[in-house]
């Protein structure tokens, strides 16, 4: 096989792959929630995350009295990261896939800490503090969370 084959093949190969990839990280069923708004914040049953025995990474919180929806993902048992889907770019709302926030205006990506790993956005994320206890978790919608 002459190198010119080799490497048309090569990456024939590596982007067969990686849409195939994509295709089913985005089969994966997004949960959406509501959520109870109060005065200060929002409240989220932990049950959202469960989807008969598995544990979902993440969960997308809309409310009508909200402007962008919240994205809620489940780091452990007692931390979870709350992050505005806004993007710092130029304000257009984001898309979820897998451990990434991916903006379809412009292309910037963040992680599921809201910390920004594409450019052309050059700020992280909006966050807010996430408290649990027992069964419900508290998003304190008042501040930033650093």
């Amino acid at each position: 096989m002459n190198r010119r084959t080799f490497i048309k093949h090569g990456c024939l190969a590596c982007v067969s792959s990686s849409v195939i990839l994509t295709v089913l990280e985005s089969c994966t069923v997004v949960k959406y929630g509501t959520g109870k708004l109060t005065d200060n914040g929002m409240l989220v049953n932990t049950d959202e995350f469960r989807s008969g025995d598995k544990i979902r990474d993440y969960i997308i919180i809309r409310h009508d009295d909200l402007l962008y929806p919240i994205c809620l993902y489940r780091l452990s048992d007692n931390e979870y990261s709350a992050i505005l889907m806004r993007c710092s770019h130029q304000g257009a709302e984001l898309q979820v896939s897998g451990d990434r926030l991916m903006c379809p205006a412009h292309g910037s990506e963040f992680d599921k800490s809201g910390h920004v790993v594409q450019a052309p956005a050059m700020s992280d994320l909006r966050k807010f503090p996430v408290s649990v206890l027992d069964n419900k978790m508290f998003i304190d919608l008042r501040k930033e969370h650093s």
